[in-house]
Formats: C-alpha cells, structure tokens, sequence
C-alpha cells in the first residue's frame, strides 16, 4: 500500500512495482486519515505501507502515529517514503515506530531496483532488515 499524495508519484511507484517480478496487489491512498480509517477496519492488512510524510491537512507523521494508536495496526510494517534527506525526520521516523525510511529515489530505474531488492527476499526476512 502507498499513501501519498502525488498522482504521478504514485502511479510511476505502481509501474516499477509490477515490473519486479512478483504478483503484487497494490492499493493507493491519496488521503493520509482515509487510509488509517480503512485500515482500522479492515481484516486484511498489507504486509508493506509506504507512508509519504508531506500529506496535506494530515501529515504521514499523523499518520503514523494515528496508526501506531491501534492494536490490530501497531506491528504493520510503514516505511516512510519521501522527497526529504533530512538525517532529523529519519530519527523523528524511527521514534514513531517506522519500519524504515526511504528517500524517493530521482529515477524510475532507481526506484524499480529500490523496490526490487526490497521484494526479493521473503516478507519476514524485510521485517528482520533496518531500512533506516
């Protein structure tokens, strides 16, 4: 799942996901507190959420710590996937009980490699990896 609010962003992450290789179903969100209402009531929950944290009227960082709220949310894997490089919000990321933190990558084959080697190992072996 992604929640981002950049059409186009969205729709290239789409592409480079289902040019890795794997049958993948993929939901986006453009709106940060309509994914956490859906999340918490859904029983099926994706095994990646990458969260962009510049979303407006409810930021990833509201985001994140509104997810985190829930009980049957708490352990979902989010990793925060944004234009910003700033070391900070990586701390301010992993204090909030982010998985990882990802820098948009600047090309689409840079994106596909990032999303690639993210998808290739099994789902458990990510959640054991530091994405920070």
């Amino acid at each position: 799942m992604l929640i981002d609010d950049d059409f186009d962003d969205a729709e290239l992450f789409a592409e480079a996901l289902s040019e890795t290789g794997n049958n993948i179903a993929f939901t986006h969100f453009d709106d940060g507190r309509a994914a956490v209402e859906m999340l918490a009531r859904s029983s099926r929950l994706p095994d990646l959420l990458f969260l962009d944290i510049n979303l407006p009227s409810f930021s990833g960082w509201q985001c994140l710590t509104e997810i985190k709220k829930y009980d049957n949310l708490r352990d979902l894997y989010v990793i925060m996937y944004t234009t910003s490089t700033v070391e900070r919000e990586k701390e301010i990321a992993k204090d909030l009980g982010a998985s990882g933190f990802i820098t948009k990558p600047q090309s689409y084959v840079e994106l596909k490699k990032i999303l690639k080697g993210l998808l290739s190992s099994q789902l458990e072996n990510i959640r054991e990896k530091s994405l920070f």
